[in-house]
């Protein structure tokens, strides 16, 4: 029977003592255990990056990237949409997460959610032909997420799973297995662990090389960044100064003419143009600074 257990359900020997073990030696533990996390990704690179190119051609032509999970792995999902707006400017809707539980799940534990079949396939219901469906669930096994991967798939959307379950049954039915080996948790089954922080880690890679290749950088800097407080006004004018070569008054003056947004300064700067002009070459290209100067 332990077997046919997913591998974040199993016990792991190197903490078996945890209850008897002091303070600093259950956080060199957890410590020891995140390296894993982190080495777990590496073997899947190839696999996230096909995921990346699928989501950036589909994305290109308006199809959307939909994240399902619950618990932790919702929740992640939910940081991830929601840090796009701010740092890529990417419009809502474009990448849109579904937890089990609904909004009220983010931050109170929906009981049975995740057990909900019914609930996975009302949420991939407005999923279309030209969306990514990213399931997200450490076991493997979420009844929530398998049937939104089951409606997502019958309704032409490209599909993925991110687990850390090898032999994930939701796994043998989608487009792309993201399957992550991190195996026992330090406290058996808390998945808020190892598990949460490797899907928190191709989380972040995925989407970062998505914005990069949708054109929401230009060279390593946050060109697409919205501006909603001081901190970022200043932001702002430290990435057009870095980008330009200009001064942090010409870099001001720049972004004064463009209402702020860097990405329509920097064009304007780049190819000695107006404003206006920058700005409607960029919504010709989808935002993109590169094919907006090439």
């Amino acid at each position: 029977m332990h077997s046919e257990l997913p591998p974040t359900e199993r016990r792991l020997p190197e903490s078996m003592e945890l209850d008897s073990t002091d303070t600093l030696g259950v956080l060199r533990l957890l410590h020891e255990q995140d390296t894993v996390a982190v080495r777990a990704i590496e073997p899947v690179l190839p696999r996230i990056a096909a995921l990346v190119d699928e989501a950036a051609a589909r994305m290109r032509r308006g199809g959307r990237v939909h994240y399902f999970g619950a618990g932790t792995s919702g929740r992640l999902g939910v940081l991830d949409a929601a840090e796009l707006l701010p740092t890529y400017n990417i419009p809502p809707g474009r990448v849109v997460p579904h937890i089990a539980g609904g909004d009220a799940a983010i931050v109170h534990a929906v009981e049975n959610a995740e057990d909900s079949r019914a609930e996975g396939a009302e949420a991939a219901a407005e999923v279309g032909g030209d969306d990514v469906a990213i399931g997200l669930t450490a076991s493997g096994t979420t009844p929530y997420v398998q049937a939104a991967l089951e409606v997502a798939r019958a309704r032409g959307a490209f599909t993925a799973l991110v687990s850390s379950n090898p032999a994930s049954p939701i796994g043998r039915h989608v487009d792309i297995d993201i399957a992550l080996d991190t195996g026992a948790e330090v406290v058996t089954g808390s998945t808020r662990l190892k598990a949460g922080t490797a899907q928190k880690l191709v989380l972040n890679g995925f989407s970062t090389a998505l914005m990069v290749a949708l054109g929401r950088t230009w060279s390593n800097l946050m060109v697409s960044v919205v501006a909603t407080n001081d901190k970022l006004r200043e932001r702002s004018v430290r990435i057009l100064r870095d980008a330009t070569g200009l001064d942090d008054d010409a870099a001001r003056a720049a972004l004064a003419a463009a209402s702020g947004d860097v990405k329509t300064a920097l064009v304007a700067h780049l190819l000695g143009i107006s404003a206006p002009e920058a700005a409607t070459r960029l919504e010709a290209v989808g935002g993109s600074v590169r094919d907006a100067v090439r």
